[in-house]
């Protein structure tokens, strides 16, 4: 129906609203179709039912949406709960987050979570979020995606276009959410049936998992990112600029290489700035824009020290602090010395006893 691959785990479908009443989506391919509801504590969308029996009935798969007006939470919830007894069970439930018409978009997780929460507790299905990608990493919406999937949108440009298997999307993550369930990439749709624009969406799930969500018998689930390749340096270098956001969104897309990540950044904090001249020498932090990013506000201090412009402490005297799983003839390697010389220069007696949080002289 759609032109898309039978054996990819994705659908083909629209959204409309009131600027398309009247569409004849007997007419338009799609998979799916999601149809907004309502809006704030009074709008009810009045082509809403007649769009959504007719899809209905030549097979399309559904869902209905609610526009948030920066009302109460709790009452705006009764009110798209009120206006869609019909439908529940059979399409899935969106929050609308825009920031347009709605006075307390800024607050974000504080207003949305518990109009979800709300709809959650009145039908018993848990509702979709839908926002921009650039949204997504406004807030922390760690308590929200550990329990609502992810509608996103995020569009490459205003070109028509027909339905397309892989859209663009920038490679900055989906904040908390590792990816969405439903993917709007453009609004400048192009479809047989209808002659003006439409919104279009790739959904990455079968037809059997979103009746599954309408029902409310399956959370909505989505994957946690995978963890991304590269050096400690090359990820910490996207820490450092911003690609992987920051607290749980950060965990969520370093995902099984958070803690070496972590650890290197705040060794770098920690550390003085002899210290990191002495691993910038080594290699450990990359040249030009990425040591720049990476070593952050100490980088002038140790390019001057590298450069023979000062020691950084008076003495050239270099330090390290001890951490966890640290054996002073380790560290003595790392540092191009001896053991025996770490000892003598910290008045270390017994070199086999250091303890973490000890900080040492090496040279």
């Amino acid at each position: 129906m759609s032109g898309k691959d039978k054996n990819n785990m994705s659908m083909n479908g629209i959204d409309v609203s009131g600027w398309q009443k009247g569409i004849d989506l007997s007419k338009v391919p799609a998979d799916f179709v999601i149809i907004k509801a309502t809006q704030g504590t009074s709008y009810v969308n009045s082509d809403c039912d007649r769009a959504y029996q007719q899809a209905k009935a030549v097979g399309r798969l559904l869902g209905v949406y609610h526009y948030f007006s920066g009302g109460d939470p709790a009452k705006e919830a009764e009110h798209f709960v009120n206006n869609i007894k019909g439908y529940i069970g059979d399409a899935i439930l969106v929050l609308d987050w825009e920031g347009e018409q709605n006075a307390k978009f800024s607050q974000g997780p504080a207003i949305a979570k518990p109009f979800l929460d709300k709809v959650r507790d009145l039908t018993g299905v848990k509702p979709l979020i839908y926002m921009s990608k650039s949204v997504c990493r406004q807030h922390d919406w760690a308590t929200v995606a550990a329990e609502y999937g992810l509608w996103v949108a995020q569009y490459a440009n205003n070109n028509a276009t027909g339905y397309q298997a892989n859209p663009w999307t920038d490679a900055k993550g989906f904040g908390a959410w590792g990816t969405p369930a439903i993917f709007q990439y453009s609004s400048a749709g192009r479809l047989s049936g209808c002659n003006g624009n439409l919104d279009m969406n790739i959904a990455y799930m079968d037809a059997a998992a979103w009746k599954a969500y309408a029902k409310g018998t399956q959370a909505i689930q989505t994957p946690k990112a995978d963890a991304p390749n590269g050096s400690v340096l090359d990820l910490a270098y996207g820490v450092m600029t911003g690609k992987y956001g920051n607290g749980d969104a950060r965990k969520a897309a370093l995902g099984s290489r958070y803690n070496e990540v972590q650890s290197e950044i705040n060794h770098i904090q920690e550390a003085s700035a002899a210290t990191l001249a002495v691993e910038t020498k080594a290699g450990r932090y990359g040249n030009g824009d990425v040591r720049k990013a990476v070593l952050g506000g100490k980088y002038d201090a140790v390019q001057k020290i590298i450069n023979g412009q000062s020691t950084g402490n008076g003495s050239g005297a270099v330090y390290y602090t001890v951490k966890s799983g640290d054996t002073l003839s380790g560290i003595a390697v790392k540092y191009g010395t001896t053991y025996q010389k770490i000892a003598q220069l910290s008045g270390i007696s017994n070199p086999n006893k250091i303890y973490v949080g000890q900080k040492i002289r090496v040279k």
